[in-house]
């Protein structure tokens, strides 16, 4: 499975092969918390290229391969390369892969970019985020936290809430999450950051239930997961992100006045949408979220590397 592929779209996953993601994460999981050294990767080499800012999918990715052994080498920030000189990114991934790297890690602002990259390569392409498009490793994380706190993926009602049109995250969950049986979206969003017309499309396609709502109020009290996302401020026009900003926030003093309260995820970064107060809530998920990311970055790299 995997071995030797381009990773661009969470809609290559089957569940077959998001459950078989989720057992390896596990068992690494376990070999490196009883302290095991891996040395599964030892000689290969990633690449990470991030031609938009990251923190935790960057240094998540590098740390799953440092965890398996392996060396990563790092574009660096732009204005240290030649593309501060005007080299476009294109040249600059055909000139570090003619150096044979093992894996290439891309982030870009534009949509297909990482597509494009994948053409251009020798080496397998993962796709670590493309503009408003997609982020099918966030989407496997995200799975694996749900899956780690219910013991299954099936069933489950997911809120997912803000910005869900410009947001590459909401594309990728639910696809993801359409793989599973029984599986309930409600997304949650002022009207003009209702999701895509065609993430609905394949989610009708696949039969998926989903609701649309304008308010948490609505459904908060039935769901098992509340997703929040932030405003993509870079990809909004500053009128539209000053018109909608604060329209909904996620807080500690909201939270109290339900009965129930889901647990809470977030891909981070948060800005003003979830504040710090609700980091004190047993539901909070969202920095376990995070260093689940690790694991299951680990498995897929051992995949797609066949070590």
């Amino acid at each position: 499975m995997y071995r030797g592929m381009d990773v661009l779209s969470a809609l290559q996953f089957s569940r077959s092969d998001i459950e078989y993601l989720i057992n390896l994460a596990e068992e690494l999981r376990r070999r490196v918390e009883s302290g095991e050294r891996l040395e599964l990767a030892r000689g290969r080499i990633l690449f990470t290229a991030f031609f938009e800012p990251s923190t935790r999918t960057r240094l998540s990715f590098q740390f799953a391969m440092a965890k398996l052994g392996g060396l990563t080498i790092d574009l660096g920030p732009e204005e240290a390369t030649s593309m501060a000189k005007g080299e476009s990114p294109e040249d600059t991934l055909r000139t570090v892969d003619s150096y044979n790297p093992d894996l290439i890690v891309v982030r870009h602002r534009e949509p297909g970019f990482a597509a494009r990259a994948a053409q251009i390569c020798r080496a397998p392409v993962i796709n670590a985020g493309d503009g408003y498009n997609e982020h099918p490793t966030q989407a496997l994380l995200d799975v694996y936290t749900i899956w780690r706190v219910f013991g299954r993926v099936e069933g489950t009602r997911v809120g997912l809430m803000g910005d869900l049109k410009y947001g590459r995250t909401i594309s990728s969950l639910s696809y993801t999450l359409s793989n599973f049986r029984d599986v309930e979206i409600h997304y949650i969003s002022p009207r003009e950051l209702q999701p895509r017309e065609e993430v609905l499309k394949i989610l009708d396609q696949r039969r998926v239930k989903y609701e649309l709502h304008e308010k948490l109020d609505e459904v908060i009290e039935k769901l098992d997961v509340l997703y929040v996302t932030r405003l993509q401020k870079e990809r909004m026009k500053p009128e539209e992100y000053e018109r909608l900003k604060g329209s909904y926030i996620v807080s500690y003093d909201y939270l109290k006045k339900f009965k129930h309260i889901p647990i809470i995820m977030h891909p981070l970064p948060r800005v003003w949408e979830l504040t710090t107060d609700v980091d004190s809530l047993p539901q909070a998920m969202y920095f376990e979220q995070a260093k689940n990311g690790l694991y299951i970055r680990m498995a897929l790299i051992k995949t797609i590397l066949g070590v």
